[in-house]
């Protein structure tokens, strides 16, 4: 009989636990901004979860992120590409406005949006985000990476190998908690 009931306590516990694993991974990987992530989502036909998780891998959801490099913003916007973006859609975007959540993930999704109808995969349009898309072509042209998810080992460089397995694996994250 005590045996039993130990069994029974352990599953019990197992079962608490599991049940409670939902609430401490969303208090361990919270979704912040989630009204605007979910409405421009929308707006650009993007998944928001794909939206949260590179916010999450860009600037840890930081919006006065700047990287050495002098990116800035939650989805860490160069201010050349800011540029580009506002002439590309007719408006001028102040550098201070890409500390501007709104603002930051309005552009990201367009741009994002703009690399996935170049790029044959979602796998090469982040490559893309990251490293630029004259290099993400030139690997898919080179024929050194095939834009697949499970050839990511391919990319030259680590740090956008590591941004694209990084992002799908909060974006599925993200999904699992927050869907």
């Amino acid at each position: 009989m005590l045996g039993r009931l130990s069994t029974l306590v352990v599953l019990l516990a197992i079962v608490l636990v599991l049940l409670g694993a939902p609430f401490f991974l969303r208090s361990a990987f919270p979704l912040y901004y989630g009204e605007v992530i979910s409405a421009i989502a929308e707006h650009y036909d993007l998944d928001p979860f794909l939206l949260a998780a590179m916010i999450q891998v860009e600037s840890g959801f930081r919006p006065e992120a700047v990287s050495p490099k002098g990116a800035r913003g939650l989805m860490q916007i160069m201010p050349e590409t800011a540029n580009w973006l506002g002439k590309h859609s007719a408006q001028s975007i102040p550098v201070d406005d890409l500390f501007d959540p709104k603002t930051n993930i309005g552009l990201g999704a367009y741009y994002l949006t703009y690399l996935l109808e170049r790029f044959p995969t979602l796998y090469a349009a982040l490559a893309a985000y990251n490293a630029g898309p004259t290099n993400a072509r030139r690997w898919l042209d080179e024929r050194i990476w095939d834009g697949s998810y499970e050839r990511t080992g391919q990319i030259p460089y680590g740090e956008t190998r590591s941004y694209v397995r990084k992002v799908i694996m909060m974006k599925n994250l993200y999904t699992l908690l927050y869907n």
